[in-house]
């Protein structure tokens, strides 16, 4: 499916504001859009901070924190970076939690819209 590459600074937040996502490259940046943003592998970690996410529970406070603490996103089938594949945006974006249980898409605003792989 293709999708927006992936840059440090692209996916803002989880579904669930003020949940801030952090980019955190496993590698030294060698590739850039718009002349300054690095674009990620998918070996590169997407760390989310501040999620308040709260579900149902049966707990004397009747919830149960639920947080986002990564994003998941795709991985390109035919664009590489050193031999590893680049992250690209598509609608399987998903943040997870600790559980790994699905959370929702994270909001990308700000991501790059010039470029689109496979």
């Amino acid at each position: 499916m293709p999708g927006l590459l992936v840059h440090i600074g692209a996916i803002t937040n989880c579904s669930h504001p003020p949940g801030t996502v952090t980019a955190n490259p496993s590698t030294p940046p060698r590739v850039f859009v718009n002349l300054s943003q690095a674009v990620l592998t998918i070996n590169d970690v997407h760390s989310v901070a501040g999620c308040p996410l709260q579900v149902p529970a049966l707990t004397p406070s009747g919830t149960k924190p639920q947080p986002c603490v990564t994003i998941r996103v795709q991985a390109a089938t035919k664009v590489f970076i050193n031999g590893a594949p680049v992250a690209i945006f598509t609608p399987a974006t998903l943040g997870y939690s600790v559980e790994q249980i699905p959370q929702g898409p994270p909001n990308a605003s700000l991501i790059q819209k010039r470029v689109i792989a496979t």
